[in-house]
């Protein structure tokens, strides 16, 4: 239990259903398609769409998803991928010849097919229980009528508003300059694109003057894009993968995302005494880091399409035996041994457990902040730069090709403890989700600490040769860390966030919220 005269947030319980989201109204969306009889998918489609609008800069229609679903009455986990392919003129040799040895940001040659919508409309059909356009209904009306803007929300909006084109400002930035807290924010043009799904399906956006709209855009920056790619995308129901860590199991999302880092992460800080630790000092925090190091290396070498990935590789006890005595309890690698990667953390995550304990745990991203920061002319869409995950290296298994799903980051997580999946989560942050994914399931597992206390515990990552760590650290445990090696940085915005969502054997619900979100758990 925390302590009540410090700030912080309670776990909030429930008994008919809950949701734990990064924004209030997106959370309320949500909580309101329960309480009219709709079951946790419903209402997870209608609180991570409502997010586009509460959250422009994390996700939008015009982005990727992918889900993890326990059904209700069951204790069997499914996935779904909603991410898009690179289109069919898509060429790793052409952007090679020009130099480049890395994908380009805010350019359209990293703009993957948009795959959410399709997976929005797939996901209802296969486990929803009211419909799409029910589902959609919350949102086309916060769409258009707009929505205070919140304090985080009004920070990344600043931060990140000079990604945009003047096509996309046109439409986001109608005053010329990023709204401020507590000013209304309305994306009409959009809400028009989501009327239009909730009467014809996800046709209405990948055919038709929905689809063209996108590809003028992303013809006039040099995209290779047809109407052919964009009729072509489906999502596709997957097999997750799953990993077992102190009595519990964590499942992942296969390839193309990185969810096998986290299992991969947990195996390697199985072979530490990770209990003996203080759970918030400097030899907890260093062990974290170099397994991240280690993991991440193996990441960008094995994860790409599932097609061409080595998933398995991930999961092979013996590598992470491997990577673990590799570990100096005592000193940092150089950085040379870091993964390496663009910075980026923008993202929503959104969990739901209904009355007859349906869970899910859904992720919806645009990749970098605003994406690619390419609009559209009629509708205000901003196109996502999920492309960004492709390497230009000739030969890889990630290497950018025609029809192929990049490496993605943002990683849905459910728990299982006690032989059932009953704790559904995920953690925010770009490169960090994966090690946020070990990090909270050690809180829990290690440390006995509650989904809000693992979600608020202070947090570390290592990325560009530096470890970033939190003010919620204390200064003794930088001091300490320095003296192993590292190159502490404060960084500038917290890391990530997170929501969870546990499943009682009593049977109340109980949610925790991340703080360094807007956002909350709200059930009833």
């Amino acid at each position: 239990m925390r302590d009540l005269h410090l700030p912080g947030r309670s776990p909030v319980w429930a008994e008919n259903g809950l949701c734990a989201t990064s924004h209030p109204i997106a959370a309320n969306a949500a909580l309101d398609i329960l309480k009219a009889g709709g079951n946790a998918m419903d209402a997870a489609i209608a609180g991570a769409v409502a997010l586009g609008v509460c959250e422009p800069a994390m996700c939008g229609i015009a982005g990727d998803c992918f889900a993890l679903v326990k059904p209700a009455g069951q204790d069997e986990v499914l996935s779904y991928n909603g991410s898009g392919r690179a289109p069919a003129g898509a060429s790793a040799a052409a952007l090679r010849a020009e130099g480049l040895t890395q994908m380009p940001d805010r350019d359209a040659r990293s703009v993957t097919i948009p795959g959410a919508v399709a997976a929005f409309d797939e996901m209802s059909a296969l486990w929803g229980k009211l419909g799409l356009a029910d589902s959609l209904a919350p949102a086309i009306r916060l769409f258009e009528t707009g929505v205070p803007v919140h304090a985080r929300v009004s920070v990344d909006f600043a931060s990140s508003a000079d990604r945009l084109d003047a096509t996309a400002a046109r439409h986001l930035m109608p005053g010329g300059t990023p709204p401020k807290e507590g000013a209304r924010f309305a994306l009409p043009g959009q809400a028009e694109v989501l009327r239009r799904i909730a009467r014809d399906g996800a046709r209405a956006f990948y055919e038709g003057e929905v689809a063209e709209d996108m590809l003028s855009a992303l013809r006039q920056g040099g995209g290779a894009h047809t109407a052919e790619d964009f009729a072509a995308q489906r999502g596709l129901q997957t097999d997750p993968i799953s990993g077992a860590y102190k009595g519990a199991t964590l499942h992942e999302h296969p390839p193309n995302g990185q969810g096998a880092t986290a299992i991969l992460m947990l195996n390697i800080l199985g072979h530490f005494d990770l209990t003996a630790l203080d759970p918030f000092g400097a030899e907890r925090a260093h062990l974290e880091a170099e397994a991240a190091k280690l993991a991440y290396a193996a990441r960008n070498r094995f994860i790409a399409d599932a097609a061409t990935a080595e998933g398995d590789r991930m999961l092979d006890p013996a590598l992470a035996a491997d990577l673990a005595a590799r570990i100096d309890p005592a000193r940092a690698q150089p950085e040379g041994a870091a993964f390496d990667g663009t910075p980026h953390r923008d993202t929503i995550y959104i969990t739901v457990v209904d009355r007859d304990r349906m869970a899910v745990s859904l992720i919806y991203s645009v990749f970098h902040a605003f994406g690619s920061g390419l609009g559209t002319e009629k509708f205000g869409l901003v196109l996502h730069n999920r492309g960004m995950g492709f390497t230009l290296t000739k030969g890889h298994g990630n290497e950018l090709a025609p029809g192929k799903r990049p490496l993605h980051t943002i990683i849905p997580g459910m728990l299982a403890e006690n032989g059932r999946p009953n704790l559904p989560f995920g953690v925010m942050g770009g490169q960090y989700q994966a090690a946020g994914h070990a990090r909270f399931v050690t809180n829990l597992r290690d440390y006995g600490l509650s989904p809000q206390e693992a979600i608020d515990a202070p947090r570390a990552f290592p990325e560009g040769g530096t470890l970033q760590l939190e003010r919620g650290y204390a200064p003794e445990v930088a001091t300490a860390l320095e003296a192993k090696g590292h190159r502490i940085v404060t960084p500038d915005t917290p890391i990530g966030g997170a929501q969870a969502i546990r499943i009682h054997d009593s049977g109340f619900l109980e949610g925790g919220s991340d703080p360094r979100k807007d956002g909350c758990a709200i059930g009833y």
